[in-house]
């Protein structure tokens, strides 16, 4: 995802947090994981630590995986996906 993408989900997520109080925590959950993975991600090849390596580029991908689970499960109308159309802009 680009950094964009996630900026439109967020401020989605922010306006819509007392409708969606879990949607709102699950994606500062993603976002969370988004910084560590980038944060740990230098420190890791500095250090010689490829299982830490391996942990960053999944926090990495994070956000955008759970986009594409989510696209996924709403498509198959599993689970109803409000803020979708802001993660294409």
């Amino acid at each position: 995802m680009s950094l964009q993408q996630i900026v439109s989900v967020r401020r989605w997520h922010l306006l819509h947090r007392d409708r969606h109080p879990m949607e709102f925590h699950l994606w500062d959950l993603m976002l969370t994981l988004w910084i560590m993975g980038w944060v740990a991600m230098p420190v890791s090849l500095v250090l010689g630590f490829p299982a830490g390596a391996a942990l960053a580029l999944f926090g990495i991908v994070a956000p955008g995986a759970y986009v594409a689970l989510r696209r996924h499960l709403h498509g198959r109308q599993r689970l109803r996906c409000d803020w979708l159309a802001a993660s294409q802009s």
